[in-house]
């Protein structure tokens, strides 16, 4: 049976919830909290603003890999896809975000994006690791292996 690692958002403790108790709203082991599972298993890229990073990035229960980006940037229009397909294959392992740069100035600034795309993976709500640049999947998975 296959299991997942989710992060709980209170105790930041890493609980190894079985398949098929997903949907049974699990408690942490440690501090005994709900943990909410309601968006982990969309299998789409959550849309993450200056207005919801902490709570969707850095007290995310998952590793995330967020997806800095401009509606005008060509190579991130190429990579836009590659999020999508991404989001479907790890969803419940790895959380995909997408950071419009341009509309959400604040984040941007504070990890110094100054080229899109600009992929940022953060694990127990730190940077990790920056990819800048377009690149082919193959290479965004074994960036992200540690983190799976």
């Amino acid at each position: 049976m296959s299991s997942y690692l989710i992060r709980c958002p209170s105790c930041r403790t890493k609980n190894r919830i079985p398949e098929d108790k997903i949907s049974l709203t699990p408690k942490c082991g440690k501090c005994g909290r709900p943990m909410n599972m309601d968006d982990i298993f969309t299998g789409k890229p959550v849309t993450v603003t200056d207005s919801n990073f902490e709570t969707t990035v850095l007290k995310s229960p998952l590793s995330v890999l967020l997806d800095c980006w401009a509606p005008w940037c060509g190579p991130c229009q190429m990579i836009g896809p590659v999020m999508e397909e991404l989001a479907g294959e790890w969803k419940g392992r790895i959380r995909i975000g997408k950071l419009n740069s341009d509309e959400n100035p604040g984040i941007s600034g504070q990890f110094q994006i100054r080229s899109i795309p600009t992929l940022l993976i953060f694990d127990n709500g730190q940077l990790k690791e920056s990819i800048v640049g377009a690149f082919p999947k193959q290479h965004i998975i074994q960036k992200m292996a540690p983190y799976l």
